[in-house]
């Protein structure tokens, strides 16, 4: 009783602030954003603007306003859209600051848009589709960081670059990897006292990780920790990493090591902790990468540091000897919880292998784990040990494994949120299985850093599912589920008016009741979503934002699914923003296409089977398994077959390098690059019709 009768009082005072919050920005609008700092980011009842990738250094993507509640929102409408010249992935959250809304596009093009009007102010082109390292991503971007005046974006080819807010300008700019390494960004950027911090992408294609931080208004390196450690013959850059060793065998470091942290980061300025959560194994199988076993520190776990000198200060190992792709880069709320009678500083994570954690973010001890989907890997994880509890044969040492959750995970990077009125954390789910095997001849198997990881083969063991899961961190108990009809969902919001935000990529843009999960308002914005929204207010109106355009590692996977909603490459890229009694019209979708993708066929010829196992290695995580793209990337089957002759020169020459297709010539030989041409002949467009649009009334 007493827990619930907090929880109401708790919701009670949420709306109290954020009605004299709105009130106030009605007389001088966002008057307490004029400097972002720690305290304004960190500062949860600033409920008007939206300052930071999860709106606070807690990153509980929380909006205290409640002017659009379950009784306001049927008058939800289109305040203003936004065309965007973008042709790829859009997944970035945008940031709202005084009346502005700085967001990304793909490849990193940074865009100040008047919150007000959708007008256009400045956008900044870093022309990285033209520098894009050699590594298997292309033009994802998940947004931009705010400090002090000044708007920061990471990009692909390793620059983070220091804008000024006001112009668009370069302030600053550093290069945070070397470039002849297979490292990428896709992540958002954050400032944590002072300090810009930014990962790296890279384990699947033989990296090793680490987290860097850079002086906000110089742009020097304040220091760098790896996730893995280094060749011991060069010695150990700390004491952290002669730990880590100690949990490797073989020669891992010519291998990378993987543990890449590529997306998530939180801070807690009171202990001055920065909390890094860091990437799988690379490669995938542990018997490639450690053959010996060993937890192989510090991968799928979650790395707390010192945010002013980069030292370890503690670790918390979610997936001891990751062999299954099972990345914990996965995004981190921090909060107060009542635990067994006492209040306890926390860290919540939901990384892929499908449990949900609980920290104390003070000392990194687990205070439970529980299952939020089916999982087969692990019976439960021990709390006195803090390991989990494994089942047997889960490294497929004794033949084919069935593994659930698999590598796409139980949750991936689209982020979830937390009221913490209702103590209630929201996670876009995913319920899936995969039968894994070591590859074949793995006694002679040779990784080749560059190539994507096949040391693993999978291959779908049963059904699928997604939707959003409402947890109970406290009970750690399902309160409600939904199953939603798409084969991903995008990240989400959740707000004081008891709503919770998602978007699907199917076009459809939802408001569900955070007590129920059923759906109070709906609507199809004609473009795919996969990107998280976010709140803000203005002129003592409150508004929700989404960018639009499908994209993601996952919906390259769900080819044929996507396809079927009729996107095609660069169709839909928007940012919307919704308000109360909003009268835009809605952008309508693309007209449908007059190309039948025909569905994928057997190959007979050797060169074109051959051709279709190369295009697994190389070209599938971007344009499709099979060659069926969804519009995330261009569909290489509606090429001319002039193009698809000419791909050695764009795969070995890098004749489309300044488009941003890298050259393969480390990796590929002319030989294969022609096996994989006449693959996709073989797939390539035959017929011509119509392809069916999804329904704006489903």
């Amino acid at each position: 009783m007493g827990g619930r009768l907090s929880g109401i009082l708790g919701r009670a005072l949420l709306a109290i602030m954020a009605a004299s919050l709105l009130a106030a920005c009605s007389k001088a609008p966002n008057i307490h954003a004029q400097l972002v700092d720690d305290a304004s980011i960190g500062d949860a009842a600033l409920a008007g603007d939206w300052l930071s990738h999860g709106r606070t250094h807690a990153e509980d993507r929380f909006s205290p306003l409640d002017q659009i509640n379950r009784e306001s929102v049927a008058r939800l409408g289109l305040a203003w859209s936004l065309d965007l010249p973008s042709k790829g992935a859009m997944e970035a959250t945008p940031l709202v600051w005084n009346g502005i809304i700085y967001t990304t596009g793909s490849w990193g093009v940074v865009y100040a848009v008047d919150a007000r009007t959708g007008k256009q102010i400045w956008s900044y082109d870093p022309q990285a589709q033209g520098r894009a390292a050699e590594a298997i991503v292309w033009d994802r971007n998940r947004g931009v960081a705010l400090w002090n005046g000044k708007v920061y974006v990471a990009l692909v080819d390793g620059r983070l670059i220091a804008l000024d807010a006001r112009t668009g300008a370069e302030v600053w700019t550093a290069q945070t990897f070397d470039r002849k390494l297979p490292l990428s960004i896709t992540g958002a950027p954050r400032v944590f006292g002072g300090k810009v911090i930014i990962g790296n992408a890279g384990g699947d294609v033989g990296t090793r990780g680490f987290v860097s931080a850079y002086d906000a208004e110089t742009g020097k390196q304040a220091w760098k920790f790896y996730l893995v450690p280094g060749n011991p013959a060069d010695g150990f850059e700390n004491d952290a990493m002669r730990m880590a060793a100690a949990t490797w065998t073989g020669e891992w470091w010519k291998m990378g090591g993987g543990g890449n942290p590529w997306n998530a980061f939180s801070y807690d300025p009171a202990l001055r902790m920065v909390y890094v959560a860091t990437g799988n194994g690379g490669p995938w199988n542990q018997h490639v990468r450690s053959p010996g076993g060993g937890d192989n520190l510090f991968l799928a776990s979650v790395v707390a540091l010192n945010v002013d000198t980069g030292d370890y200060v503690w670790h918390y190992q979610e997936t001891p000897g990751d062999s299954w792709d099972f990345a914990s880069a996965m995004d981190m709320i921090l909060t107060d919880l009542p635990i067994n009678g006492q209040v306890r500083q926390v860290l919540m994570h939901a990384p892929k292998n499908g449990f949900f954690y609980v920290l104390d973010r003070k000392t990194g001890e687990l205070l439970s784990a529980e299952k939020i989907v089916p999982v087969t890997w692990a019976s439960h994880v021990d709390l006195k040990t803090g390991r989990p509890v494994e089942a047997p044969n889960i490294r497929y040492d004794d033949g084919p494994a069935v593994i659930a959750p698999t590598g796409a995970g139980a949750h991936n990077w689209q982020p979830m949120s937390y009221d913490p009125g209702r103590q209630t954390v929201f996670i876009p789910y995913q319920i899936n299985s995969a039968t894994y095997q070591d590859a074949p001849d793995l006694a002679s198997y040779r990784f080749v850093a560059g190539k994507f990881d096949r040391s693993a083969r999978l291959s779908p063991a049963g059904p699928s599912s997604t939707g959003l899961l409402a947890w109970d961190p406290v009970g750690q108990r399902e309160k409600w589920r939904t199953v939603d009809p798409t084969p991903i969902i995008g990240g989400t919001m959740t707000s004081a008016g008891g709503l919770v935000f998602y978007g699907r990529p199917d076009g459809q843009f939802l408001a569900v009741d955070a007590d129920t999960g059923k759906a109070v308002w709906q609507r199809y914005v004609g473009g795919g979503i996969v990107a998280p929204p976010v709140s803000f207010a203005v002129d003592g109106k409150q508004y929700v934002a989404v960018m639009t355009g499908v994209g993601g590692g996952a919906a390259n996977a769900g080819g044929p699914i996507m396809a079927s909603y009729g996107w095609r490459y660069g169709e839909g890229r928007r940012l919307l923003v919704f308000a109360l009694d909003g009268d835009a019209p809605m952008p309508a979708a693309p007209e449908a296409d007059e190309r039948v993708i025909r569905p994928p066929i057997a190959v007979t010829q050797p060169a074109e089977q051959r051709g279709m196992a190369l295009y697994g290695d190389y070209c599938a995580i971007c344009h499709g398994g099979q060659a069926v793209n969804g519009g995330t990337t261009p569909d290489l089957r509606a090429s001319s077959p002039e193009v698809i002759d000419m791909l050695p020169q764009i795969l070995i020459q890098g004749a489309l390098a300044p488009a941003g297709m890298p050259s393969f010539a480390h990796v590929m030989t002319e030989a294969e690059a022609r096996d994989i041409s006449a693959y996709l002949k073989a797939q390539s467009f035959k017929t011509f019709s119509s392809v069916k649009r999804s329904s704006p009334s489903r």
